[in-house]
This record gives C-alpha cells, sequence and structure tokens, in this order.
C-alpha cells in the first residue's frame, strides 16, 4: 500500500485546527505533525493510503477556508510515497505521539 503525506499551512491557528478536524475526520488518515514558524504561519501534516490523504486534504482545505476572519490557507501538498530520505529528515514521519493513531 502507497503511504503518501498531505500538508496543510495555514495563516491562523483556528484554520490549521479546522483543517486538522475536517482531515482526520474525512479520511482514513494519520495526523503526525502539527507546527507553527516565526511568521506565524501553522501547518498539519496527515499520513495514509494515497486516496484517503487525497479526500482528507481537500476536507482540510474546504474547512480551513471556511474558518471566520482571517484564515487564508497559503499552501497545500500531497505527496504519495516520499522518499525514505524525505521521511528522514522532513517532519512527517510518524512518531510516538502518533503512534496510538496510526491507521
Amino acid at each position: 500500500m502507497t503511504i503518501a503525506v498531505g500538508v496543510i499551512e495555514t495563516q491562523t491557528f483556528p484554520a490549521v485546527l479546522a483543517a486538522a478536524d475536517a482531515m482526520v475526520k474525512a479520511g482514513r488518515v494519520t495526523l503526525t505533525k502539527y507546527d507553527r514558524s516565526e511568521s506565524g504561519r501553522q501547518f498539519v501534516a496527515v499520513r495514509g493510503p494515497i486516496g484517503e490523504v487525497n479526500r482528507a486534504v481537500a476536507a482540510g482545505l474546504e474547512a480551513a477556508n471556511a474558518c471566520p476572519g482571517y484564515a487564508e490557507v497559503t499552501t497545500h501538498v500531497i505527496i504519495p510515497n516520499p522518499q525514505e530520505n524525505v521521511e528522514a529528515v522532513l517532519p512527517i514521519e510518524f512518531t510516538p505521539q502518533s503512534e496510538p493513531f496510526r491507521v
């Protein structure tokens, strides 16, 4: 089974929270990472089968864009079957915190 990664970046925490919630409800995916940058942008990453990640990211984008106020989605990406080197270096791997929820 091909395990993909999907990432959504937003300008605000409420938007990334709405995106994360919608993603885990819409598809059989595991939330693997949340972080923010010094500029205040927030991102959330999910992992799962490619079809589920596609469905989850679509739902996350819709939820983030529906947040009231300033809730701009900055960018998003879906990568099917990322290389091992990408998983080892970038914050997309399954962690001890995400492992109990792994699908």
